[in-house]
C-alpha cells in the first residue's frame, strides 16, 4: 500500500470514528466475535455484499450509505452486549440475529421495539438513532460547521447539533439524560 492509499484508510477510519464511534473494522470484530460470526454472515444478517463489508473494516470505505445497514449495526451492537452480560442465550441470539436481517431498519423512535425490563427503547439506542439520521445527511465536519453558524441565535440547537451530530455516543447519551424531564 503506498503512502497516498495509507492516508486515505487512516482518513476513513477517523470519519469512521467521529460517525459511529470508533473505526468499523473494531467494530465488526468485535460483533463478529462476541456474536460467534464469520463475516459473510455478518454481512448477511447486515443486507451487505461481503466485499462491502470488507470494504468497511479496511478503511477501503468509510460509510455505510444505507440508514436501514445503520440501524441493523446498532441492533446488533446491542444485542452482542445482551449476549456478553448472559441475558440472550447464544441459541436466542441465532434467532434476534434472523429478526434483525428481516427488518428494513425501522425507527425506534417511532416503533413498539422496547427493552423487556422498562418497555421503552433504551436511552443509547434512542441517541444511536438520532446520531445515525444525523450522519446519514452530513459529515461531522458540515455538521460542526452548521452548529457555529448557529450558535450566536440559537445555541441550544447549536449545542444538539455538535453533540449528536460529531459528538461521541456517551456524550450523547449524557446530554440526553440530562436534558430528561
Amino acid at each position: 500500500m503506498d503512502a497516498a492509499q495509507q492516508d486515505a484508510t487512516a482518513r476513513a477510519r477517523e470519519l469512521q470514528r467521529s460517525w459511529y464511534g470508533e473505526p468499523l473494522g473494531a467494530l465488526f470484530r468485535r460483533l463478529i466475535d462476541d456474536l460467534g460470526l464469520n463475516q459473510a454472515r455478518l454481512a448477511s444478517v447486515l443486507g451487505l455484499s461481503a466485499p462491502m463489508l470488507s470494504q468497511l473494516m479496511s478503511g477501503q470505505r468509510a460509510k455505510i450509505g444505507n440508514p436501514a445497514v445503520v440501524q441493523r449495526v446498532q441492533a446488533l451492537q446491542e444485542l452482542s452486549s445482551q449476549v456478553a452480560d448472559g441475558r440472550v442465550s447464544a441459541a436466542e441470539a441465532a434467532e434476534r440475529m434472523e429478526e434483525i436481517k428481516k427488518t428494513a431498519g425501522g425507527s425506534v423512535l417511532n416503533t413498539t421495539q422496547t427493552t423487556a425490563s422498562t418497555g421503552a427503547p433504551t436511552v443509547r439506542r434512542v441517541v444511536r438513532e438520532i446520531q445515525s439520521l444525523l450522519r446519514s445527511v452530513a459529515a461531522a465536519g458540515d455538521i460542526i460547521d452548521a452548529a457555529d453558524s448557529l450558535a450566536a441565535t440559537h445555541p441550544e440547537l447549536a449545542e444538539f447539533l455538535r453533540v449528536y451530530g460529531a459528538g461521541r455516543t456517551a456524550e450523547a447519551v449524557a446530554h440526553y439524560e440530562a436534558h430528561q424531564n
